[in-house]
């Protein structure tokens, strides 16, 4: 099977059209065009529906992006220990993460020590983090969500814990502390389910019988703070991104366990990829993994 056919397919397959595949490929269109048509008439198979300048992928051109996307990062990963990304003097590294706030103070420390580095940085959920990592399509995760997936290479960086906020003028925002069953009747504002602050608060509900009165649900930390200054509910986020906001306050939970453990993942066969084994060697944390586990999962 011809690796150039497949090429034009992988890139036409990411690309969503075969103008911006051309572009990003440095080929021409009508050359990209007859080697995908060449690669389904060998085979007799279709690999995308067109609609007009866009297309979409069949459901076996789904299968074999899964397949193309291995191959080429296998082949993107022995291209950067040929060129010489062992010395660290160029090279991409594309991150996801559940906060920046977590992962920005790593990238930074990397940039000072090799300037010729370059990262993009996707934000979302845990669960999202997980499947860009397990898809190829980040070279590191960070995430709160822990994971025994053989597939992946983790460890655990950092200890956080969750707590509440309010607004200024609320009851509450005299108060620096309360009992978890205070929450009984009242407003939430929460992420969306797949965000590891939503899995863990919501079990610490259920194990002291708490229900909440309402859950507003929001898709980003940025709109949960939003939502909280607009007066619908109170507010849960990890302490470390709270910040400084004269118009909030936090509000800390003393009877509930509220840790949470921060893991950096990657592909268990993309570990020692030059560029990925520098951020996981500078995100290793000063406590022992044991510790972290250990205080993680402390009553």
């Amino acid at each position: 099977m011809s690796p150039t056919l497949l090429r034009a397919f992988h890139l036409v397959a990411q690309a969503g059209s075969f103008t911006r595949a051309a572009r990003a490929g440095g080929v021409s269109q009508p050359t990209l065009s007859a080697q995908v048509r060449a690669l389904e008439a060998a085979h007799g198979v279709s690999l995308f529906n067109r609609h007009g300048r866009k297309v979409t992928l069949t459901p076996l051109g789904q299968n074999l992006l899964a397949i193309t996307t291995r191959l080429f990062a296998a082949e993107d990963e022995a291209s950067a220990l040929l060129a010489g990304a062992r010395t660290l003097t160029r090279g991409h590294l594309r991150i996801a993460a559940d906060s920046a706030t977590h992962v920005m103070p790593l990238l930074a420390t990397l940039r000072q020590r090799h300037g010729g580095l370059t990262f993009s940085l996707r934000i979302g959920n845990s669960s999202d983090v997980i499947e860009l990592v397990l898809g190829y399509e980040a070279d590191i995760g960070v995430t709160a969500k822990p994971t025994s997936d053989p597939r992946l290479h983790s460890i655990p960086i950092r200890i956080d814990r969750l707590v509440l906020f309010v607004p200024a003028a609320h009851p509450w925002a005299g108060q620096r502390r309360i009992g978890i069953r205070l929450l009984q009747g009242a407003d939430l504002v929460i992420r969306e389910r797949g965000s590891i602050t939503r899995e863990v608060f919501e079990a610490r509900l259920a194990e002291a019988g708490i229900r909440p009165r309402t859950l507003v649900e929001v898709q980003t930390r940025e709109a949960v703070r939003e939502a909280v200054v607009a007066g619908f509910g109170i507010g849960i986020v990890f302490a470390s991104e709270l910040g400084e906001d004269p118009t909030l306050r936090p509000v800390e939970v003393t009877d509930a366990d509220l840790t949470v453990a921060e893991y950096m993942i990657c592909r268990e066969d993309r570990r020692r990829l030059p560029l990925v084994r520098s951020l996981l060697d500078l995100a290793q944390p000063a406590a022992p993994s044991s510790t972290i586990a250990a205080k993680a999962s402390a009553p």
